[in-house]
């Protein structure tokens, strides 16, 4: 191997990156050195940000989502998330790079959001227009052995919640899957739909208003899969495991033959994230 010298800005994740790298080579017999530095000027501090530059990465990318939005009315809702997916993965990896984030990381995560909004609205229309109102503490006590009725052809949120519900409200609870959310039975508890008393509210979707309303949220585990089913249904801050849980979901979708079987299959998926996220303890993201 040459000699080489590799630059990263000041900071303790690129710190860790170095000492890791660092440690690998002495152990093989090599020498190290990590140095920190300041740029001598403003001009040579601009032309240390402009190597990192991902502004044509982030382009290609934006276009990439651009004709995957063009193209929603002609490909099927798997080969829409897969594309997705691949294009949601590689722009993990250009945020890795991205070490003097500015407008166009803000453009790549508001296009992100609106093509996965495009593709909800394609392949799982009328979803809930957020509430504004305060959420309002539950006894769980009084939630037992109740029906529960959301929309038909579960999609994320929705499957979240049930599972959600079965988990840890309501461990005997009834299913209600409406074609039609004006058909709910006065007698059974609507969720993520306008109108139903658990639904979107504010900033929060229905999982997290439900986690909110039964006072769920000081489970760390729980936290995450939020912040997961939250990026799966309405975009915001990307999560490691998206691409994952939309190809497993979008599968399921596929194969199982009514929402009952839908749940049935996505059940043990979630208590897999669910411990896998409670096993990794409340540091890990």
């Amino acid at each position: 191997m040459r000699d080489g010298a590799y630059v990263l800005p000041n900071s303790e994740g690129s710190r860790e990156v170095f000492d890791e790298q660092s440690a690998d080579i002495v152990a093989a017999g090599g020498a190290a050195h990590v140095v920190s530095f300041e740029a001598n000027s403003e001009e040579q501090q601009q032309t240390l940000v402009e190597l990192f530059d991902r502004t044509g990465e982030y382009t290609e990318a934006m276009q990439r989502l651009q004709n995957l939005k063009d193209q929603l009315t002609k490909v099927s809702e798997l080969d829409a998330r897969q594309e997705l997916n691949s294009i949601a993965r590689e722009v993990t990896l250009i945020v890795g790079r991205d070490f003097f984030p500015g407008e166009p990381r803000k453009q790549m995560e508001g296009a992100l959001t609106d093509v996965e909004c495009a593709i909800n609205v394609r392949f799982a229309p009328d979803e809930p227009h957020a509430a504004k109102r305060g959420i309002t503490r539950r006894e769980r006590k009084n939630y037992r052995g109740k029906s529960w009725a959301t929309r038909e052809r579960l999609w994320i949120d929705r499957v979240a919640s049930a599972w959600l519900i079965r988990r840890f409200i309501d461990p005997d609870a009834k299913f209600l899957w409406l074609s039609r959310v004006k058909e709910c039975p006065k007698r059974a508890v609507g969720f993520d739909f306008d109108g139903a008393e658990f639904t979107h509210v504010d900033s929060k979707v229905t999982f997290e208003a439900l986690m909110s309303s039964f006072d769920l949220e000081a489970d760390s585990a729980l936290i995450k899969l939020g912040a997961l089913v939250h990026h799966l249904d309405v975009g915001g801050i990307p999560v490691a495991e998206r691409p994952g849980l939309t190809t497993i979901m979008t599968g399921a979708r596929a194969l199982q033959k009514d929402d009952d079987a839908l749940l049935k299959a996505m059940t043990p998926v979630f208590d897999s994230l669910y411990a896998g996220y409670a096993k990794a303890g409340p540091k890990s993201g």
